[in-house]
């Protein structure tokens, strides 16, 4: 096969990039929205969990040297080429993709119904029983330190000021497309606690939001909210917001029971007997937000890929599956749309009731809901 790559037409280009993110590397060193690591008494406090290892200084997973596995056969040289200029040439959509304003007052009318809202990516709003929990918000430009990095898709549908009262804000790790310090930053002046894994909430702190509304939990904890209860289950995933010396704090899953109802949030997890093990001791579940995007085959370990996601959801014993983690960032090679396009398949071929709702689109989990596959209208043909 005959070399067509041309080497002077592609190294310019590259050392330009790599002299861009080289020149940004030393401001960030003192970027506040790295937030800050646990120390001190509040170290010593989480490294007395069983998931936290004392030799490595880090939080380990199930399995502890899976991460290690994983960066086996990677070479990181070849896979940044591949993140600058490889990849689907449709990672982001061209034009705005489809939100509906979001009916806050109806979201918050009693209802026995779970009651849902996503923004896209990881972001959604939950009505249990009365009591608003808010996961992994990010209202922010972007999902990294500097608005230029990793932009949106889009605006957020709604602005923060537009929310309704928050009870708890529910953080499933400490990676920018999940613990998003602007969005944090407009909480510390309300009354809105923060639940989170072992170790973040050192970075909400840093933030200004005061001790009394932080709580953490290890893995198979339990918060009492009275008639809700939330227990932080595994996940299989990693942390850290220097990109360096990672680990320091816990990541997660989440399993939230009301009187009635009950569901799942991932979190950022690639696919483990974990998900098996929820769903013996807490499933079935009426609803599972599960991660479903920015996954790769060379690191699935820590992101499941759509036929993971599928199984993940089965082993739940999950009656209805909302895919999440994809729809606003790009964060991976894939196109922006794959990721519904592959789950819509695992879902026909295990009969699995898929529900793909648009961005603001509130959901009422037990009324008939019309669920259009909107994406096919956006899918860009070659």
């Amino acid at each position: 096969m005959v070399d067509t790559f041309d080497r002077r037409k592609f190294l310019p280009p590259l050392l330009l990039r790599l002299l861009f993110l080289l020149i940004f590397t030393l401001p960030l060193l003192q970027c506040k929205a790295f937030g800050k690591d646990p120390e001190g008494v509040h170290l010593e406090t989480i490294q007395k969990s069983t998931h936290y290892d004392r030799s490595r200084e880090q939080f380990v997973n199930r399995r502890p040297d899976v991460l290690e596995k994983m960066r086996e056969n990677q070479n990181f040289f070849s896979l940044l080429l591949r993140f600058l200029f490889g990849g689907d040439k449709h990672q982001k959509p061209s034009v705005k993709l489809p939100e509906v304003k979001p009916d806050f007052a109806e979201f918050l009318k009693p209802d026995r119904n779970i009651k849902f809202i996503w923004f896209g990516h990881s972001t959604f709003l939950v009505n249990l029983e009365g009591t608003i929990l808010f996961f992994d918000p990010v209202f922010s430009e972007s999902a990294a330190p500097f608005g230029f990095m990793v932009k949106r898709f889009q605006d957020a549908v709604v602005k923060l000021e537009e929310l309704p009262k928050i009870d708890y804000i529910i953080i499933s790790h400490d990676h920018y497309d999940h613990l998003d310090m602007e969005t944090i930053t407009f909480f510390k002046s309300k009354n809105t606690h923060f639940i989170t894994p072992l170790g973040v909430t050192s970075h909400i702190k840093e933030w200004g939001v005061t001790q009394d509304r932080l709580h953490e939990l290890d893995w198979w904890e339990r918060f009492d909210l009275g008639k809700i209860q939330i227990i932080c289950t595994p996940a299989q995933h990693f942390s850290g917001r220097r990109g360096m010396n990672g680990n320091k704090t816990l990541w997660s899953s989440w399993t939230v029971l009301g009187q009635k109802e009950r569901f799942y949030f991932s979190g950022d997890s690639g696919y483990d007997i974990h998900f098996k093990q929820i769903g013996d001791a807490y499933g079935p579940f009426d609803v599972t937000f599960l991660e479903n995007g920015q996954y790769n085959p060379m690191w699935q370990a820590v992101h499941s890929l759509p036929e993971q996601t599928a199984q993940a959801h089965l082993d739940l014993r999950g009656k209805r599956l909302v895919p999440v983690h994809w729809g606003m960032f790009d964060l991976s090679l894939h196109s922006w749309y794959e990721p519904a396009v592959n789950i819509e398949k695992e879902a026909k071929k295990h009969n699995i009731d898929l529900l793909t709702p648009k961005f603001g689109q509130l959901v009422k989990l037990k009324e008939p809901n019309f669920f259009e596959r909107w994406w096919k209208e956006y899918i860009e043909k070659d």
